[in-house]
């Protein structure tokens, strides 16, 4: 009797340590991959690779390009690479004028070039037979969210991207992003000043997402054809109409961002 063996294939999830990327993690192992997971908590991520079962757990700051090519060697090594999900990303919140210009580079830095780099990383060691890159975005990329400029506006630019790269790929490749709404991580609280503009619309009224059900959701991109996923679903198309009409929505975000300061009050 003839018995045939499957070669092993990796994974990469950045940012991984806790949160959604763990998550991620946790569903490509489950899958039968063997993933690399990559944080700048190398402590953290170490522990997390062991916990879930991991390939590798490896330091790894996503604004240095070299970082994803040895973090992509890494994973060549544990089998042929088919998904790479680019999900380190920073929070800060604040009107433009509000943050320093550290702030604003390091946000513009590890929330899109370090989106930039990974993919880079994954396309060039992708085989012949291709494979995913999964970017976790944000809804706030689908539109204005005073409070949350400069954040909106990496989110945006991821969104740009993943639609442009998938574009001008060869079909084999397949390149997606996920756009949820709030999600309950440590992002949530240490990323929101607290009663800020940007964290009063945080809290404004809508369900505040698992990091379960986010993970499954950028998962179950791998594979398909679908370039954007909001979460919920109903949530994007209302970002989505507001961009189309923003002196309308600078009026509805002052309602929301009311609601919000109510809901914040009653938490504290």
């Amino acid at each position: 009797m003839q018995t045939t063996t499957t070669s092993p294939t990796s994974a990469v999830v950045t940012g991984a340590a806790r949160g959604i990327g763990r998550g991620i993690a946790e569903l490509m192992v489950a899958r039968g991959h063997r993933v690399v997971l990559t944080d700048v908590d190398a402590a953290g991520v170490a522990r997390t690779a062991e916990e879930i079962g991991g390939a590798a757990g490896l330091a790894h700051d996503v604004r240095d390009p070299e970082g994803h090519r040895a973090v992509a060697a890494e994973a060549a090594r544990h089998g042929r690479l088919v998904a790479w999900f680019n999900n380190a990303g920073i929070g800060d919140d604040g009107r433009l004028s509000e943050q320093s210009e550290d702030q604003v580079r390091r946000l513009v830095e590890v929330n899109l070039l370090g989106v930039m780099w990974g993919m880079r990383a994954a396309l060039e060691t992708f085989g012949a037979a291709g494979g995913d890159i999964v970017n976790t975005a944000s809804l706030a990329g689908l539109g204005p969210v005073p409070g949350y400029a400069v954040y909106a506006a990496t989110k945006a630019g991821v969104v740009s991207l993943t639609a442009s790269v998938d574009a001008e790929t060869p079909r084999g490749v397949r390149v997606h992003c996920v756009c949820p709404d709030v999600v309950q991580t440590a992002m949530l609280t240490e990323g929101h000043t607290h009663d800020s503009l940007g964290s009063r619309i945080a809290h404004s009224g809508g369900r505040i997402l698992s990091v379960e059900e986010v993970a499954q959701q950028a998962v179950g991109l791998v594979g398909s054809r679908r370039v954007v996923r909001s979460v919920p679903g109903h949530r994007g198309a209302v970002t989505r109409v507001a961009m189309l009409a923003p002196s309308v929505s600078r009026h509805a975000m002052g309602v929301v961002a009311r609601m919000g300061k109510r809901t914040i009050a009653r938490e504290h």
